[in-house]
């Protein structure tokens, strides 16, 4: 789709899009928006004739940003702030909650008991999750976002999303909620942020488009995942749900060294229950080969393709390759003369050469061959091509742990004649993960020019340093020449000692900033390392108790409920002011 068509004819044509200035969904939905919002502020008893844009971010920080954020929005709800609000935007565990937020058109009422239950009988279904990953391993990109979508994030929230994010339209359309924009960023330039904080790093979703800000360059969310060139749908793949998505958002918890540690453990953990799901059902059965004693091959390939995913230099791998070997008999023709050549060099031969041959052992598996057509067949027979997708899945994933690939998606801008920068449009896929990797809260998403925010209320709820989303975000912006208040260094360093639950921070231009802190002197006293040792980001689910989700919900509330006046007044004075405010009043400060 060329620059020059109509805003109105571009989202009614598949393919890639520019937009020069708020897409006309978007810029549609929140002129909806906007009779709410001042319907809103009349309840909060501030009078305007236009409204002002107010957005509201949440950081990440795994299941403790999930619940804390949860807990802020009823607060917002209840106490009539959140009908104000133009924009709701996360960052990793809060783009859970924000989903789950959209998923229930927005109903709060009876949240927390939800919550306390599910925690309560620990309910999560690992056979319909495991299913799920499986399925996805089916597909060309499958990737570790895959794996953590389904299988991790699915058990830390106990939620496992079939709907997806286009089906959120209905609710901002019609301006009944806020709109919302969930953040990623592109793996592939980390290098680039870290040296540069390139601003084509970000990459942005809502229930209209997925795409690029920086380069203002889009698809139909329905279309994201699937396969482009030059700006054209060619391969149109399913809309990718919402369990996929909130791992993609989510997939940073913690350092890569810790990640893949947690990874490989759960990894480890799933041998046996995958044996127990498809090869223990009803006793295993077992296959007379003519030189070897009983064995069961299914069960035997499976240990070897776990072995090679954990550690390819297992030296046990090539024993049991022998043992397969030994199994499948003489009559295997030229795949074994092939089989023992490989198994003979194992040592020697390349990792691509290795994953290769199983591949092709797996490909031989799956076919029944003479004169050993009963011992397969009968495998076949007892649980059909459903071992084998979860063979494929176990492979799929091993190679995937050894080359760390996360969020792998087809590249809707390749060879797309209307980039010029080559990096962005020569690579057939993309790798997009959690947005915390560079900054743990969302801001450059609302801080483009395009959306005009005025005022932002952001939710902190990281464990570590409370202030480093500010003291990041101050430098992008400085770096990009956009508007945000200053901030220095000592100041925030001695803020973080002794953290309150809201600041306030003003500049001559751009949006106010009001930044809530979760944990602070003002909800936990003097105990605040204590609740930040009992809430880490690695926590598994399994280790919460209700009494967990109900006090982490108060702390979070509290935040809000506490400095509602001061909410209250800031959504005054920017609504007073609007489009220019013209009294710069404490510049470059922070106030609290």
């Amino acid at each position: 789709m060329s620059c020059a068509e109509s805003p109105k004819s571009q989202h009614k044509r598949s393919g890639v899009y520019f937009a020069t200035g708020l897409q006309e969904e978007e810029k549609g939905a929140v002129h909806k928006r906007s009779f709410k919002v001042l319907e809103g502020l009349k309840k909060l008893n501030i009078q305007a004739d236009q409204a002002p844009v107010i957005a509201v971010l949440g950081s990440g920080g795994g299941l403790r940003a999930h619940i804390a954020c949860l807990g802020m929005l009823s607060a917002m709800k209840e106490l009539g702030l959140l009908d104000a609000v133009t924009y709701l935007a996360g960052v990793s565990g809060s783009t859970w909650a924000l989903s789950s937020f959209y998923t229930k058109n927005g109903n709060m009422q009876g949240m927390e008991e939800e919550l306390k239950h599910r925690y309560e009988k620990n309910e999560w279904h690992f056979d319909e999750s495991l299913d799920k990953a499986i399925q996805a391993s089916r597909r060309e990109n499958y990737s570790l976002t895959d794996f953590w979508a389904y299988l991790v994030v699915s058990r830390q929230t106990r939620e496992l999303h079939d709907s997806n994010l286009s089906g959120f339209k209905k609710q901002v359309e019609e301006g009944v909620l806020p709109y919302p924009i969930f953040a990623a960023i592109d793996d592939d330039l980390q290098d680039d942020w870290r040296e540069k904080k390139v601003q084509n790093s970000w990459f942005e979703f809502t229930p209209h488009h997925a795409g690029y800000p920086a380069l203002r360059a889009y698809v139909p969310i329905t279309e994201f995942g699937s396969r482009f060139e030059n700006g054209k749908l060619v391969r149109p793949e399913p809309e990718r749900d919402l369990t996929f998505l909130r791992g993609l958002w989510g997939s940073a918890l913690a350092d890569i060294k810790e990640d893949k540690a947690f990874i490989m453990d759960y990894f480890k953990d799933m041998h046996e229950k995958l044996k127990k799901k498809y090869l223990h059902r009803g006793g295993a059965k077992t296959v007379t080969y003519s030189n070897a004693e009983q064995m069961d091959v299914d069960e035997m390939f499976l240990d070897l393709l776990m072995a090679y995913a954990i550690d390819q230099d297992d030296p046990s791998i090539k024993d049991k390759l022998c043992v397969m070997q030994q199994a499948l008999g003489p009559e295997t023709g030229e795949f074994g003369k092939e089989m023992a050549e490989i198994i003979q060099n194992w040592n020697e031969i390349s990792p691509e050469k290795k994953e290769q041959f199983l591949d092709y052992l797996l490909d031989y598996l799956k076919k029944p061959q003479e004169p050993i057509t009963y011992s397969l067949r009968s495998i076949g027979n007892w649980i059909g091509d459903l071992f084998y997708d979860a063979l494929t899945f176990v492979r799929k994933t091993g190679m995937c742990l050894w080359e760390w690939q996360w969020g792998t998606v087809y590249n809707f801008l390749y060879k797309h004649g209307n980039i010029a920068d080559e990096t962005m449009c020569n690579r057939e896929f993309l790798h997009l993960v959690d947005a915390g990797l560079a900054i743990n809260t969302p801001y450059p998403l609302i801080l483009t020019p395009v959306r005009e925010a005025h005022l932002i209320l952001s939710f902190d709820f990281s464990a570590g340093d409370p202030f480093e989303t500010i003291r990041v975000t101050a430098d992008y912006c400085h770096q990009h020449k956009i508007p945000f208040p200053e901030v220095s260094e000592d100041q925030l360093k001695e803020l973080a000692k002794s953290p309150k639950s809201c600041y306030i921070l003003r500049g001559e231009t751009g949006p106010v900033v009001m930044h809530f802190p979760l944990f602070n002197k003002d909800n936990c006293g003097d105990d605040i390392e204590t609740w930040r040792k009992k809430y880490k980001t690695m926590k598994l689910s399994d280790s919460y108790t209700p009494s967990m989700v109900t006090d982490l919900l108060r702390v979070s509330k509290e935040n809000v409920q506490k400095n509602k006046e001061k909410i209250v007044n800031e959504m005054r004075e920017v609504t007073g002011h609007y489009l220019q405010r013209t009294t710069p009043c404490a510049l470059s400060k922070i106030h609290h």
